[in-house]
């Protein structure tokens, strides 16, 4: 296993479930292969849980715990990894988000961050009170540098019309981030769409949140007070993915959506 990227399980909840599968896989003699029959997944999923590069799944926990007598062992690490607050949650988000080949987006209060203007974002940062604003802002901009991949990834965007006609930082800013907002339509992989008021209630209202999909599997991010998670569990990153698409059976489409981008350009 010496391709196998280097694990910290006396540090991270996740290395440590990862290593002790493979204690056990190797202590019961099963190839990966055999521990795929036995987990009822395709090998290549398996590999990638053995590397550490997927996290194994309620169904897998119990499954091991019963094939190896284990008293619960997997099921009860797997619920406090879950639980525990994990201060490199963000550099995680990072990295799912700089390798994602598609990512649907709702945001209800502002500009997705990877289709911000510097200035739009300073305007956010400083109103939360951040302390390093330069920074903060220097980040957001090096995120944006995915998009001008040769294959950029694939941009499903929903936001609420309070987004596009909220003025932050003045008329001037928000004419110019709307303008950029209107030339990122054009391209190709990116698509947005704006939930009016007119929608009523929705889905969306307990917060914004995003699904990232790419090779090593989905993941969901979705915000909160005071911060957000990261959210492995693949029952409930299909809940984000359903929420997403319900939430934009209510958005106006494409064409409608930039008429009414256009027209609070132009009310500005």
């Amino acid at each position: 296993m010496s391709s196998e990227p280097r694990l910290n399980p006396d540090t991270n909840m996740w290395d440590w479930i990862t290593d002790d599968l493979r204690h056990h896989a190797r202590k019961s003699g099963l190839s990966g292969a055999e521990l795929a029959r036995i987990l009822n997944r395709d090998p290549s999923s398996v590999y990638n849980i053995l590397s550490g590069r997927r996290k194994i799944q309620d169904k897998d926990a119990k499954i091991l715990d019963k094939r190896w007598d284990l008293n619960h062992h997997f099921a009860r690490m797997l619920r406090y990894a879950k639980l525990k607050s994990n201060s490199k949650w963000f550099g995680q988000y990072l990295e799912h988000e700089a390798t994602a080949r598609v990512l649907k987006i709702y945001d209800a209060l502002a500009i997705p961050g990877l289709l911000q203007l510097p200035e739009y974002a300073a305007e956010l940062f400083s109103a939360a009170g951040a302390a390093d604003v330069d920074g903060l802002v220097e980040e957001r901009m090096r995120r944006q540098e995915v998009l001008k991949q040769d294959l950029p990834p694939t941009l499903w965007i929903l936001v609420t019309e309070n987004v596009i006609d909220w003025p932050v930082g003045g008329a001037e800013l928000m004419r110019k981030q709307l303008t950029r907002l209107l030339e990122e339509m054009e391209k190709p992989n990116i698509g947005l769409r704006v939930v009016p008021r007119v929608a009523g209630a929705h889905g969306g209202f307990g917060g914004s949140f995003s699904v990232m999909s790419g090779d090593s599997g989905d993941i969901a991010y979705t915000e909160a007070t005071g911060g957000g998670r990261l959210v492995p569990s693949a029952p409930e990153v299909r809940e984000y993915g359903i929420r997403f698409d319900r939430i934009g059976q209510l958005a106006l489409p494409e064409p409608s959506s930039r008429e009414m981008i256009q027209r609070a350009l132009e009310a500005l």
